[in-house]
């Protein structure tokens, strides 16, 4: 796992065969094979890896925060140094699950209840009157690693820094009320 999750890291995982992953770790293929019969079976097992030694953010601290530009601030900020601490294996899965099903469905299928239950940690924050789709949209927005990417490695803000603006943007979203079909209503 360790050898695959390496090879994650630096390739990526579109790009790491199962002979690279033997031959790094310093097993026969067949002994590879024996605990790990598909690439599927051992994205598994390393992203399992990967998650056990990085968690992602705990979204249960972030509910104890009542002001949701407090708890946006706070919950981005940790998300935003997760993604700095992950970021390189986090760019590659993400840039082959474009491509690869397996890759896809894996990080899906251990990401996307997670990013799920932070977006409600955040949207949970405002009254129901305040949850505009521009509200949801900046919510999503901002919770994504690409946009993390382009506020702090593109545009050379500091985390905390992306994380407040961030925050701040959810405040306008709110105050600005519904989006363009709710305007036109």
């Amino acid at each position: 796992m360790r050898a695959a999750l390496e090879l994650h890291a630096v390739v990526g995982p579109a790009a790491t065969s199962l002979s690279a992953v033997a031959e790094r770790a310093g097993v026969q293929r067949n002994t590879l094979y024996r605990h790990f019969p598909d690439e599927r079976s051992l994205f598994y097992a390393c992203s399992g890896l990967h998650v056990d030694e990085h968690p992602m953010p705990d979204v249960a601290a972030w509910r104890v925060v009542a002001d949701p530009a407090e708890r946006a601030a706070r919950g981005l900020g940790q998300l935003y140094a997760y993604w700095k601490e992950t970021e390189t294996l986090t760019a590659n899965v993400l840039r082959d699950a474009e491509v690869d099903a397996v890759v896809r469905e894996v990080n899906e299928d251990r990401v996307a209840g997670l990013m799920a239950a932070m977006r409600d940690a955040l949207l949970d924050a405002w009254p129901q009157r305040d949850r505009s789709e521009r509200l949801v949209a900046m919510v999503e927005l901002a919770l994504a690693f690409h946009t993390w990417q382009s506020l702090v490695r593109r545009s050379g803000l500091a985390n905390a820094d992306a994380a407040s603006l961030m925050a701040s943007s959810f405040v306008a979203a709110a105050a600005a009320g519904g989006g363009a079909a709710e305007s036109a209503a």
